[in-house]
C-alpha cells in the first residue's frame, strides 16, 4: 500500500524526526503538520562517535530545534539491532524532550515511509548497507545491515575498499598505476599504491572510504573494466538482500532503494534494477527525497493518526 506523505493526517500537535546517520543527525520539527525548524549536527550514534561527542552533538542539535511542547520523538538510526540498542538511543535522547514520547527504528523503516509505502522492501545504499521488508499482514524481514567487518556488502566502504584491493594487486603483480589507482592516490593524497595500506589501517575511517566511492562511479563512467565490475558486484549484492527480504515476506514490491548512493548514483540504480529485474523483482522504485521526511507517516502509523493534544 503507498501513501502520498503530504497527505498523511498529522496524528501530533508537535512532534520531532531524527534520521541519525554515521557521520551526521539531521533533526525537524513538524508543528500542525508544517516544518517549524530543521538542523544538523554531526553523528549522535554512538557505534561512530563516543558517547560524549554524540552527548554534545544532540545537545547542539536540540538547541537549535524549537522543540518545546513536543509530544513524541521518533528517530531512525542504522545499527540499532536489538532492544538494548533502542533503549540506548532513547536514554541519549530523553533528556532534551522531557515528557514525550520516544520511539527508536533501524533507519531502513523511515526510507521505505519517505516512499509513501506502508508495506513493502527499503534498501540502504549508503556508508553501510542493509534490506527490511514489511508486509500487509505486519511481519518483518531484514538482511544484512551487519557492519564493515562483518558485511556491508554494495555499501560506499565496500567500494572504497575494493578500489584499495584492486590497486594493491596490481603493485604485487608490478602493474603500473592505472585510471583508478590514480584518481584513489589523488583522493588520498599519496604518491604511490604501497602507501595506501598504512593509509587504510592508520587513521580514516570506514565514512572516509565511504566517501572515495564516488571515484569508483567516475572510472566506471570512463569505461574502466574494473570499476565497472565493482559497481555490477555492489548491486547484484544490494539486490539480493531485497530479494531476500521480499521473499521472506512474500512480496514482490515496491522495493525502495535509497541513501546517499541509493537515491544519488544512476550508474547504481540502473544495475540494480537490471540485476533485480533478472530475479523477477520488477516493482522498484528511488527513493527522491531524504529518509527523514518518512517520519510523519510513521508517526501516524504509531499512535492510530489520532490527534494527540
Amino acid at each position: 500500500m503507498n501513501i502520498n506523505p503530504l497527505t498523511v493526517p498529522n496524528p501530533a500537535a508537535r512532534f520531532v524526526g531524527l534520521d541519525i546517520g554515521g557521520s551526521k543527525t539531521r533533526g525537524i520539527v513538524w508543528t500542525g503538520g508544517a516544518i517549524t525548524s530543521d538542523s544538523s549536527v554531526g553523528s549522535t550514534n554512538v557505534q561512530n562517535v563516543s558517547q560524549d561527542a554524540a552527548r554534545e552533538n544532540m545537545a547542539e542539535l536540540f538547541s537549535r530545534l524549537d522543540s518545546a511542547g513536543a509530544t513524541r520523538v521518533f528517530a531512525g538510526a542504522g545499527g540499532v539491532d536489538t532492544a538494548d540498542d533502542a533503549a540506548a538511543l532513547r536514554a541519549l535522547i530523553s533528556p532534551f524532550v522531557p515528557g514525550a514520547h520516544v520511539s527508536v527504528v533501524h533507519d531502513t523503516r523511515l526510507l521505505l515511509a519517505a516512499a509513501g509505502a506502508t508495506e513493502g522492501v527499503a534498501v540502504i545504499a549508503g556508508t553501510g548497507s542493509a534490506a527490511w521488508g514489511v508486509n500487509a499482514a505486519g511481519e518483518e524481514a531484514r538482511a544484512g545491515g551487519w557492519g564493515y567487518l562483518l558485511g556491508d556488502e554494495g555499501s560506499g566502504y565496500w567500494l572504497g575498499r575494493e578500489a584499495v584491493r584492486h590497486s594493491l594487486r596490481r603493485m604485487d603483480s608490478g602493474e603500473p598505476v592505472d585510471e583508478l589507482t590514480a584518481a584513489l592516490l589523488d583522493y588520498c593524497g599519496l604518491t604511490s599504491p604501497g602507501g595506501l595500506i598504512a593509509h587504510f589501517h592508520q587513521g580514516t575511517t570506514r565514512r572516509y572510504w565511504a566517501a572515495a566511492s564516488p571515484v569508483i562511479f567516475a572510472a566506471a563512467v570512463s569505461g574502466h573494466v574494473p570499476a565497472l565490475a565493482m559497481v555490477d558486484q555492489a548491486a547484484k549484492d544490494l539486490a539480493a538482500m531485497a530479494a531476500k527480504v521480499a521473499a521472506q515476506l512474500k512480496i514482490s514490491g515496491p522495493i525502495v532503494l535509497g541513501s546517499g548512493m541509493g537515491s544519488n548514483v544512476p550508474a547504481l540504480q540502473e544495475a540494480f534494477k537490471a540485476q533485480l529485474a533478472a530475479l523477477g523483482l520488477q516493482d522498484v522504485q528511488t527513493l527522491t527525497q531524504d529518509p527523514i521526511f518518512g517520519i510523519p507517516l510513521l508517526v501516524a502509523q504509531a499512535i492510530g493518526a489520532q490527534s494527540l493534544a
